[in-house]
């Protein structure tokens, strides 16, 4: 009884507190934890006229038909290296980025870098990938003609398996690059102002400043975030791929998600979309539990 009223009693106390959070809760018990039923369509045999709970059940015969699948290694193979590729460059970027940003001392001229270098982030994927082909056509492209400067003859990148992911991740890295510098800088503007002048007062220069105060106060926001973006690895949206790949580069641009998308959407595969994309997030989840037991024990810095 004491406890019941102790809870009533928080609970009357923290009112406003809980209606701010409540669109949160809203938000992702109606779209988050409410569509996750739709999990039992990778062990069903799924036929809309049926629904869900009507449809017979299918066990494991979707995830064996998408192991046994002539696609499958070359899934797995360009859904890694992509996924690796964008994290090795999308993840530093933002964070050298935010310390430079920290070494202009001119305000004015610090918010004029930081405005030009967010606003990528609000242009359209769709936006982004048609100046890219305009810059890179093989018919008077501006990157093109440059090229062509040094030598370089005329080509369609587009078509060109091996380009497909440096153009995928260069153009991310520009279009996120600022936007995602954002909490770096945050955590870079709560540093303790006394610690630098404490090392200015002892000789340290800018770098020793930069290596021995500025980058340990951050790292535990560095080790979070990197923790949470290999969580998220494998997590490649298809919207950006379907508007860049084409047959020709199917080898190396063809990943889990457009898989899905041909497999769900285009030949009404559900059962089948639904057990690659299932698949797709428990391997996620192995690696963020993998990452994040590895950084509790050598940093001590964990999300659980």
């Amino acid at each position: 009884m004491t406890a019941k009223r102790g809870l009533i009693k928080n609970l009357k106390r923290d009112r406003m507190l809980l209606l701010i959070v409540l669109p949160g809760v809203i938000y992702f018990a109606v779209f988050c934890y409410g569509p996750m039923y739709g999990i039992l369509m990778a062990f069903k045999d799924y036929n809309i006229s049926k629904g869900i709970w009507g449809s017979p059940w299918a066990g494991l015969k979707h995830f064996r038909e998408l192991v046994n699948s002539v696609y499958f290694g070359r899934l797995v193979k360009n859904t890694f290296l992509l996924s690796v590729e964008q994290l090795i460059w999308s993840f530093p970027i933002p964070i050298m980025f935010a310390l430079l940003l920290n070494e202009i001392k001119n305000r004015h001229l610090q918010r004029f870098a930081q405005t030009a270098a967010y606003l990528p982030h609000f242009v359209s994927v769709v936006v982004v990938v048609g100046i890219l082909k305009d810059l890179l056509s093989s018919n008077g492209g501006v990157l093109t003609q440059f090229f062509s400067l040094f030598g370089v003859a005329p080509r369609n990148y587009f078509n060109m398996p091996e380009a497909f992911r440096t153009l995928y991740v260069g153009s991310g890295v520009w279009q996120e690059f600022g936007w995602n510098s954002i909490i770096y800088v945050a955590a870079i503007s709560a540093i303790d102002q006394q610690l630098y002048e404490s090392a200015a007062l002892d000789g340290a220069g800018r770098w020793k400043q930069l290596i021995h105060i500025t980058l340990p106060s951050i790292a535990p926001t560095i080790i979070l975030l990197l923790i949470l973006n290999m969580g998220n690895m494998l997590n490649i949206g298809y919207e950006k791929v379907i508007l860049m790949y084409n047959p020709a580069t199917y080898s190396t641009a063809d990943i889990f998600s457009t898989y899905v998308y041909r497999k769900g959407l285009l030949s009404a595969q559900y059962s089948f979309a639904s057990a690659v994309g299932l698949a797709n997030s428990v391997i996620n989840v192995i690696i963020l539990v993998g990452v994040n037991f590895i950084a509790k024990k050598t940093t001590e810095t964990s999300i659980f």
